[in-house]
């Protein structure tokens, strides 16, 4: 046998490699499956390229690619033993962030674990394990290259690790570049520790003292008018004194330091000595102001919203087996795993991933970890499959004596290698920062898009037309466009609220309070009726400085939005979030009955009736006649806009569209834009290069663009066409395409009478026009995504899904049975059509 794995080792060791700085060393996931270490027959590691099988499918790699040298990884996890258990457990930290998962958040770890290790390596294909110690009586030469490569790769951070390691996710503040070499005038200034008031107008709240001269001065202004009048942010415009601290959180252990220059809360090490300056002492300092993170998660841990979306209030029966896993929180991911279980609870993209997992494998590339299509599968395939759905094996017992398989609690997987993927390139989804549920429905379905070029796409059972109906009002025409969408935005009308008594009396008791700091009183939210969602989404929206192509002049114009389709799933989110005093996006604690079966034939759009004229299709000029030949900005508009913490191009383009009317009318378009995925890209202006122009030529689209455009249903010639026509604009070449829809058909039919070959037009193999699916508006809830906190920027998401007759609830590992879905507080509603 020695001779034997002698033999065998020397036959392969050309074959194994010392890992370099580059090497990404997957050693905790499989590429295929969410096999671990610690799964039953451990982890396999390709020895060569550093990817890692499970057992199931170390075979296919070697059978694809000749490599047959592995290290085997087993691990064992078990409780540590307590040697200070008299002693009485230390207490738990309190939470410093709005976080799960992650340093300073929430803890989830129930027990601390020791783990035994096994090591082995593994050679195909005769299947022979020889253990770490088991290379004694081998030539020293052979013996030190597999011990470096072995001792490499145990000792390389693994890919899963060096991703967190970037995408951490920003909210541990770093020390100021200004911290050690800050001046500070001789001015005899000394700030006293209360009784603060800004030295520019009467505020006494949200107030900044500048770390250089000790001025103390007001906060920002903010969109609506509120908060501070600015004074703050000019002083540092006027003096380049970038440091300034928050009056009423100066502790002890530190306080809220923000620097104008880096545009960011930082740390200031040297804080003690800079406000002893203005005679402050820190160590005798007490907040009478909570900080911002204070403030959230107080808010969040309120009795309520949490318990009663989570359920907390009763023990709810866990379930197991074939679409029942739960996923683990790999800190701030909720918004993810909501997701993915709706998603992977809806056919089309069961069939899409799982029903061609096979294939989709077979197919993969040389580094599946890099593949989308191998990924979802594999995500899919391990929601579904029920392999992962077992009670975790941290049977520790809680304040309550209910083990974990009692709670719920799930081994699951861990889509490490998913997120890593998906959120690659992208300035979010890349982080470890909480995100909005519904931003990351769309960018999946974006990445989806990509990736179904030329094969089924799932997202048809999403994607449905909008009708847009706009009316000259001078003239009484009309002009009719279609674009593709994903999800019913619902606004809600606070105004329609049928407890406004029982709210202003709540939101009296609350201050009284707050005044006499007792007890708050118990919440009451408001009660909005979705009829009255419902009419708010149909009511007609009046559009200033409309340029009318009937009049050749700027007009007013009325816009309406029904649906040209209805789709098989019916994605709704509730708007329920605006803006707060300090420009975080809050939410509105509101309660919608939501109904069951939902019917919106109603809102089916009609297309051009008798009687209506259309108005002239003709393109507006790109320079009014009483403008000059270049577009002039308001610049003032443009730094008012740019100083709430817009992009600067954003803040342009705002501008420019809406006509340097005003402000309020930027701002507008700002709320409605700012999800688009070119909100911050530079405003392009769409000037004509014929003779006697200057502009320089367009650059060629984008190939993402094209495929986007294709992936509806156009042919490649169509969606070119649209992207020139509209300098490349992705969003306003889709609303072109379907404007010109009937050209299209013409100039395809053209081809076809021509005779032209489908080398010169493609227009006879791919149809004109989206693939979107229409039936009746008639639809039954079948899941929706809560969020609970204050803002999209915290907080956590859990997912209620109708499975087999009955209400789940998916909060991260934890899968179990509803006994109270609520219904009236989710975010995002996911309505399956009735059959």
């Amino acid at each position: 046998m020695a001779e034997l794995s002698e033999t065998v080792l020397l036959s392969v060791l050309p074959s194994i490699r010392v890992p370099r700085s580059g090497d990404r060393v997957h050693k905790d996931e499989c590429a295929f499956s969410f096999d671990n270490p610690e799964s039953e027959d451990g982890l396999y590691i390709c020895m060569n390229t550093f990817l890692a099988f499970g057992k199931q499918y170390v075979e296919r790699h070697y059978q694809k690619t000749g490599q047959r040298v592995y290290l085997h990884i087993k691990r064992i996890r078990k409780l540590k033993e307590d040697d200070n258990s008299s002693i009485g457990d230390p207490p738990k930290k309190k939470p410093t962030r709005l976080a799960i998962g992650v340093e300073g958040g929430f803890d989830v770890t129930a027990q601390q674990f020791e783990y035994e290790e096994t090591v082995d390596m593994f050679i195909l294909p005769e299947h022979l394990f020889i253990p770490r110690d088991g290379f004694s009586g081998l030539p020293d030469v052979v013996r030190e290259r597999i011990s470096a490569s072995i001792d490499a790769i145990l000792a390389a951070d693994s890919a899963s690790r060096k991703q967190e390691i970037e995408a951490w996710d920003g909210e541990v503040r770093q020390v100021s570049k200004h911290a050690f070499s800050l001046k500070q005038l001789d001015n005899s200034l000394r700030i006293p520790p209360c009784g603060w008031k800004c030295s520019k107008c009467d505020l006494k709240e949200n107030l900044w003292a500048n770390l250089t001269d000790g001025a103390i001065l007001c906060g920002r202004r903010y969109f609506d008018g509120s908060g501070g009048n600015n004074h703050a942010l000019e002083h540092y415009k006027e003096t380049g004194y970038p440091l300034a601290v928050k009056l009423g959180t100066i502790t002890p252990d530190g306080a809220d330091v923000y620097s104008y220059e880096e545009d960011d809360m930082v740390l200031d090490p040297n804080l003690a000595e800079h406000l002893s300056h203005f005679g402050i002492d820190m160590m005798k300092m007490q907040k009478t102001d909570k900080t911002m993170t204070e403030l959230e998660i107080d808010m969040n841990q309120r009795i309520g919203e949490w318990e009663v979306i989570q359920e907390s209030g009763v023990q709810l029966k866990p379930l197991y087996g074939p679409g029942y896993t739960g996923i683990k929180n790999l800190g701030n991911s909720c918004y993810l795993n909501s997701v993915v279980q709706v998603i992977f609870s809806i056919e089309d993209f069961q069939n899409k991933y799982v029903g061609q997992l096979e294939k989709i494998f077979n197919g993969a590339p040389s580094d599946p970890t890099q593949d989308f299509n191998v990924q979802v599968a594999k995500l899919g395939d391990s929601l579904l499959s029920g392999v992962y759905s077992k009670p975790s094996t941290e049977n520790v017992a809680g304040d309550d004596d209910l083990t974990m398989e009692e709670k719920g609690e799930q081994e699951g997987i861990a889509p490490r290698m998913f997120k890593s993927l998906i959120g690659k390139g992208h300035p979010e989804f890349s982080t470890s920062r909480q995100q909005d549920a519904q931003e990351f429905f769309l960018h999946f379905i974006n990445m989806v898009e990509r990736n179904c070029r030329s094969s089924s796409n799932p997202n048809e059972a999403f994607r449905f037309l909008v009708e847009e109906r706009i009316k000259c009002i001078a003239s009484d025409k009309v002009k009719y466009t279609q674009r593709v969408d994903y999800i019913m935005q619902l606004p809600v009308p606070m105004e329609a609220a049928v407890n406004k008594e029982e709210i202003a009396e709540y939101e009296l008791k609350k201050r009284l309070a707050e005044e006499e700091k007792t007890a708050p009183p118990d919440l009451v939210r408001a009660k909005v009726p979705f009829a009255s969602c419902i009419e708010a989404f149909a009511e007609p929206e009046q559009v200033d400085d409309f340029w009318s192509t009937a009049l050749q002049a700027k007009s007013v114009a009325v816009k309406t939005t029904r649906f040209a389709s209805f789709p098989d799933y019916l994605v709704l989110q509730i708007k329920k979030f605006t803006f707060g005093l300090d420009w975080v996006p809050k939410k509105l604690d509101i309660s919608i009955d939501m109904p069951d079966e939902l019917d919106i034939t109603m809102l089916r759009g009609t297309g051009l009736q008798p009687g209506e004229e259309e108005l002239p299709d003709i393109a507006p000029p790109l320079v009014t006649p009483d403008e000059p030949k270049a577009p002039m900005l308001d610049e003032s508009i443009v730094i008012q806009l740019a100083e709430m913490g817009f992009p600067m191009e954003a803040c342009r383009k705002a501008v420019y569209y809406t006509g340097n009317a005003g402000a309020e009318a930027a701002m507008n378009w700002v709320m409605s834009h700012m999800d688009e995925p070119d909100f911050a890209n530079p405003l392009v202006l769409p000037f004509s290069s014929g003779p006697g122009s200057t502009s320089t030529t367009v650059e060629p689209p984008s190939e993402d663009s094209v495929a986007t455009i294709i992936s509806m249903g156009f042919s490649r010639e169509q969606a070119m066409k649209a992207l020139k026509a509209t300098s490349n604009n992705l969003e306003r070449a889709v609303d072109w395409i379907f404007s010109h829809i009937d050209d299209l058909d013409a100039e395809a039919a053209m081809d076809i009478s021509e005779g032209r070959s489908a080398a010169d037009s493609v227009s006879e193999s791919v149809p004109v026009g989206p693939k979107v699916r229409d039936g009746p508006g008639k639809y039954q809830l079948f899941a929706f995504i809560s969020h609970m906190g204050t803002s999209t920027m915290c907080g956590h998401y859990v997912c209620h899904i109708k499975k087999e007759g009955r209400w789940v609830i998916f909060n991260d590992q934890k899968v179990c049975a509803s006994e109270k879905p609520p219904k009236d507080l989710g975010y995002i509603y996911f309505y399956q059509r009735l059959s």
